[in-house]
């Protein structure tokens, strides 16, 4: 059974210069790089609430390599800003793949393609802030 998100992995055919834009999207330095000298294949970043991860990955190990379109799931992650996130990700080059979106009272979600060819998806999901308070008491 499912339990939750462990890794996210997204694909760039320059490692380097996308862990240096989702750096300056997160906030946050990569915590895991591979192979520690030379040009990197893999990063990892530890991001949000449950300090999930966020890796990238060379564009060479994509399983059925690289599509010529952003493609494949959208994984969607909470934000408290939506249009503020999805402002933010366009400033820093991102392009859009669906403008803001009320989906239901509580859900708003949107999306881009990242510079790299990878769909990012940014919601304000009440649920997800309903499990947290449960969780957390926040």
């Amino acid at each position: 059974m499912l339990r939750g998100v462990t890794t996210i992995s997204l694909f760039a055919d320059d490692v380097t210069a996308a862990r240096n834009w989702y750096a300056e999207l997160l906030g946050v330095e990569a915590y895991f790089v591979r192979p520690i000298e030379g040009p990197p294949a893999y990063v990892e970043f530890r991001i949000g609430d449950y300090q999930h991860e966020l890796g990238i990955i060379d564009s060479r190990y994509a399983p059925h390599g690289r599509p010529d379109q952003a493609g494949g799931a959208v994984v969607y992650w909470h934000v408290d800003d939506l249009q503020g996130s999805f402002d933010r990700l366009l400033s820093l080059g991102a392009t859009v793949h669906e403008k803001p979106n009320e989906r239901g009272p509580g859900f708003v979600t949107a999306s881009v393609v990242d510079p790299f060819g990878n769909i990012l998806g940014v919601m304000y999901n009440e649920h997800y802030l309903g499990v947290l308070r449960s969780r957390t008491g926040r």
